[in-house]
């Protein structure tokens, strides 16, 4: 009996050691709507009601801020300039920094104020710079939001501001929001503004307090926005990252202000607790292929571009990476033409493969040339 009871305690510890490791259970979220998002890759990690259309308050600006970006990104606005407030962006209503019409700011100002403090007059004033007026700059909001695949959403204006009837349809969505928040963060230089706690404008005779509370309380916060209206509720896109792992979580219609920040924070929690990012270790020689007929023998293949894998943190110590190459490849070779595969795998399943090319085009032989490799072949044989 006493041999019986001991076996089977050795095979149930066995079978226990072999098994796969078991994931958190989801994060126990508030808010009506929410999504967790890999910035790197855009994975999601979670979501809840992530595709229902709401309206999104202030968090509209992430899109405001984005096409600013790619504005001086592109040369079409100058981080030297000065920025004047027309007397539409000096009337809008809600967080402002009370701009007077015919009153100037530098970009950085400008920015400033819209990141930390969600000026809608300087929003305004932003948007009327890009595109020449408001409305332009709306019709180029939903030209970028049909670019990213934003298929809930529809802007009415560049603020995020719903007292007015049209506002009805000024509608997205948390995967949405996700999704052109990934695409802000990709401007570095716009977390130089979205980690400001507290700042000044006007030579400092005007404060600015972050409305993003994370930025101070949560470690690793890189932003992003938040967002109130009666009718939006509480809305939040945070952002944050911890070694080498950033996470965008957003959270629509909230009761309170500190349920979005609660339901970000657990979201956040969640993602840091189970994920990893983990870029797989490439061998530094991939091998050659051998070219048939081309003008050279062998071509050394690369990588086409090393991608980071996003794993459940239990597996990121098990990566493996095998390669495979073609065994030839008949010339003419074209650069980025596909010669193998690199294939990773982790705890014995494969999580990502990445295509093995060629660096550059590789010539066929002509025909002239063709005779001169025959003839100095048997030239040798003779």
């Amino acid at each position: 009996m006493w041999k019986r009871l001991c076996g089977a305690l050795v095979c149930l510890c066995l079978t226990v050691s072999l098994l796969p490791a078991v994931r958190a259970a989801g994060p126990e979220v508030a808010a009506p709507s929410a999504i967790l998002m890999d910035a790197a890759t855009g994975q999601v990690l979670y979501e809840k009601n992530s595709h229902e259309r709401l309206r999104p308050a202030s968090v509209t600006k992430v899109m405001t801020l984005l096409l600013v970006m790619e504005a001086l990104d592109q040369g079409r606005l100058s981080w030297d300039q000065t920025v004047t407030a027309s007397a539409a962006a000096a009337a809008k209503g809600g967080s402002q920094v009370y701009l007077e019409e015919g009153e100037q700011m530098t970009m950085d100002e400008m920015l400033k104020s819209v990141v930390v403090s969600s000026a809608n007059d300087c929003a305004t004033a932003l948007a009327e710079a890009v595109a020449g007026s408001e409305a332009a700059f709306v019709e180029m909001m939903n030209e970028r939001a049909v670019e990213l695949g934003m298929e809930d959403t529809h802007f009415v204006n560049c603020t995020g501001l719903d007292d007015e009837p049209e506002a009805e349809s000024h509608l997205t969505s948390a995967y949405d929001i996700a999704v052109m928040s990934r695409e802000l963060l990709q401007h570095e230089k716009i977390k130089e503004y979205t980690t400001i706690w507290m700042d000044t404008v006007r030579d400092g005779q005007f404060g600015l307090s972050n409305t993003n509370k994370l930025i101070r309380f949560y470690q690793g916060a890189t932003g992003l926005k938040t967002g109130y209206t009666s009718s939006a509720g509480h809305c939040l896109s945070a952002s944050a990252e911890r070694d080498g792992l950033e996470l965008i979580a957003v959270v629509l219609n909230c009761k309170s202000s500190s349920e979005r920040f609660e339901s970000a924070k657990a979201l956040l929690d969640y993602g840091f607790a189970n994920y990893a990012l983990v870029t797989p270790q490439v061998p530094e020689d991939l091998g050659t292929v051998p070219v048939v007929l081309g003008t050279v023998d062998t071509i050394t293949p690369v990588l086409e571009t090393p991608q980071p894998i996003l794993l459940d943190k239990g597996l990121q110590t098990q990566v493996e990476t095998t390669v495979e190459l073609a065994e030839s490849v008949e010339a003419p070779v074209e650069q980025g033409q596909k010669l193998g595969t690199l294939t990773v795998t982790a705890g014995g399943q494969v999580v990502a493969t990445m295509p093995i090319v060629a660096p550059e085009r590789v010539e066929r032989l002509t025909w002239w040339q063709m005779t001169v490799e025959i003839l100095r072949g048997m030239w040798v044989t003779f």
